[in-house]
């Protein structure tokens, strides 16, 4: 009884504590490292969620295509109430042969010389089934193909979406990367200016330096300030961006756990510009449409060529005068016939033959289009290329100049420390250390960009 107690016990305490506000907020908070953010994307993105689910979509269209050539079996019930029975006209010499009467049934009476017997009973029903078996139909194994062809195109949609995703979810979470990195820098950056001042105002107050000394290092202090809010600011907008690039509901609270220095590595970036990269699926999209019309094109060809098909009908029918007794059994009865059609294509007005020179023009078109994108492409790896270059050079260039700048401030605040240095010549190093920095930065993002730029033009992203 006591164990029992106590399990119970632990099951509340542990009830609360998931349901508690405190878990529920910690609940919401996501660290995200970029291969995490990039699987996440792939699994919840809008488009890369439609267009897997445009992949299914293909598979269902090869069902239907190959459904046509399985056997097509339809039942039919039909009831009939014949409000007026359709007539027999007879002569009148006939009447007497088949029994009939003069004039219409309904009204008795008519003219003598005609006889007018009724066609049909007042009430009449059948049940039939219908059987339809495609022998030959040229079309069909096209379509067959086709409809796998189609599938095939979906996929390099699929893998095209992906990686257009890939793109917006590295690119965005860069942006967030360098505005994290900037924010940091900003904090410590405040925060040495922010000593800087005190101790100005230490140095103004036993009469050392001058009020324009403190009111500098104040305007710089202010001017920091500033920048740090527009920095928080920019780093919100560029989560939320990325949790739209990756599918994430905005209610959700992300964190990146990627560290810049894991990105920054130059060796990566120049071991990326000797990669020859791969097949780009833009040409595997056009190969495809290509495909895709040829067999368009086959397909209006053999529709030249008859069609077979077998049918058949089984049929039961019956028929009352009364409603009560339309489905006694002996009123039933059966009829059946099989047959062979051949349905031969003789004149169409042309028809067949202007879409056969318009698949051959669009053909041509589709050639000029795949000569286009591979060219494309080059210049792409080119440009890419060239972009990548020029940014790591300028991300060293960067990189030198803001461990010059650092010396220098570092040097400036010694010589200001022992009295040798004037506080201008502080706050204008401080000033260009913050330039460095700031301008390293956006070399830094500008070489992440290039890359993941070139990544796509070759291919591999």
């Amino acid at each position: 009884m006591k164990t029992t107690i106590k399990m119970l016990f632990r099951i509340s305490v542990f009830l609360i504590a998931i349901l508690s506000p405190f878990h529920l907020i910690a609940q919401k908070v996501v660290e995200l490292s970029l291969e995490e953010s990039l699987r996440y994307a792939l699994e919840n993105n809008v488009d890369a969620k439609n267009a897997q689910l445009e992949v299914l979509i293909s598979k269902g269209i090869i069902g239907e295509n190959r459904a046509a050539g399985l056997p097509q079996i339809t039942g039919s019930f039909e009831m009939t109430k014949n409000l007026q029975p359709p007539l027999l006209i007879l002569p009148a010499e006939a009447g007497s042969v088949i029994g009939g009467g003069n004039g219409d049934p309904d009204q008795g009476s008519g003219p003598s010389d005609i006889t007018v017997i009724p066609f049909a009973v007042n009430y009449q029903s059948s049940l039939a089934f219908n059987l339809e078996q495609m022998i030959f139909n040229g079309s069909y194994f096209v379509g067959l193909k086709a409809a796998k062809t189609l599938k095939s195109l979906t996929e390099f949609d699929r893998l095209k979406t992906e990686i257009e995703v890939k793109e917006a979810v590295k690119k965005a979470y860069y942006t967030v990367l360098i505005n994290e990195e900037r924010k940091l820098l900003v904090e410590a950056n405040l925060e040495r200016v922010k000593a800087l001042l005190k101790e100005t105002e230490e140095l103004y107050n036993v009469g050392f330096v001058e009020k324009l000394d403190v009111s500098r290092v104040k305007v710089q202090t202010n001017n920091l300030i500033s920048e740090q809010e527009k920095i928080k600011a920019a780093l919100d907008i560029s989560k939320e961006i990325l949790k739209i690039q990756m599918g994430m509901p905005l209610s959700v609270d992300i964190q990146i756990s990627s560290r810049l220095s894991d990105l920054e590595a130059l060796g990566d970036m120049n071991s990326l510009l000797a990669e020859n990269g791969s097949k780009r699926v833009e040409i595997d999209q056009i190969t495809t449409n290509l495909d895709l019309v040829r067999l368009d094109l086959k397909n209006n060809q053999v529709q030249y060529i008859p069609n077979i098909s077998a049918f058949g009908t089984f049929q039961r029918v019956t028929g009352a005068q009364a409603l009560n007794t339309i489905f006694d059994s002996q009123r039933w009865f059966s009829s059946s016939f099989v047959g062979l059609r051949m349905s031969i294509p003789i004149f169409d007005g042309l028809r067949k033959s202007y879409r056969i020179q318009q698949n051959r023009v669009q053909l041509r078109q589709l050639e000029n289009q795949r000569f286009f994108v591979e060219e494309n492409v080059e210049l792409e790896k080119f440009q890419s290329r060239t972009n990548l270059v020029n940014s790591i050079r300028t991300l060293e260039v960067q990189k030198e100049n803001r461990e010059l700048a650092m010396e220098v401030f570092n040097m400036t605040k010694i010589k200001y420390s022992e009295g040798v240095g004037s506080n201008l010549e502080v706050v204008e190093a401080d000033s260009a250390l913050k330039e460095a920095e700031t301008n390293y930065f956006s070399a830094l993002y500008d070489a992440l960009i290039a890359k993941v730029d070139l990544e796509k033009a070759l291919g591999i992203l």
